[in-house]
C-alpha cells in the first residue's frame, strides 16, 4: 500500500517553516538537504525535518498540506510541539 507524507521543515534557528507533501520522504529530504530543487527551501535553507504525518490517501495528504499551510504560525508551532517539543531534527532510517 502506498504511503504519503505531509511534512514540516524548519531552518536552523526555526524561524522559517515549509509545509510539503510527498510519496517518498527520504528522497524528498535528500533533495532539500542537497539543495537539488530551486525554490523556497533552497533560498531560505529550510531542510530540518521537525514534523511529519503518514496517510495512505493522496487526496487527504494534499488536503492536510493545504490546511496546515493556511494556519497561523502559532498553530503550526503547537502542532510541531505536540510531537516534537524541543524542535529536534527528526532523523529517518
Amino acid at each position: 500500500m502506498k504511503q504519503y507524507y505531509v511534512y514540516i521543515l524548519a531552518n536552523t534557528n526555526n524561524h522559517v517553516l515549509y509545509v510539503g507533501v510527498t510519496n517518498n520522504l527520504m528522497r524528498r529530504l535528500y533533495e532539500h538537504k542537497n539543495k537539488l530543487v530551486d525554490g523556497f527551501t533552497k533560498k531560505y535553507a529550510v531542510d530540518k525535518l521537525v514534523y511529519y504525518e503518514i496517510t495512505t490517501d493522496i487526496n487527504s495528504a494534499i488536503e492536510r498540506e493545504k490546511q496546515i499551510k493556511k494556519w497561523s504560525r502559532q498553530k503550526k508551532n503547537i502542532l510541531i510541539e505536540s510531537k516534537n517539543p524541543n524542535w529536534l531534527e527528526i532523523l529517518l532510517e
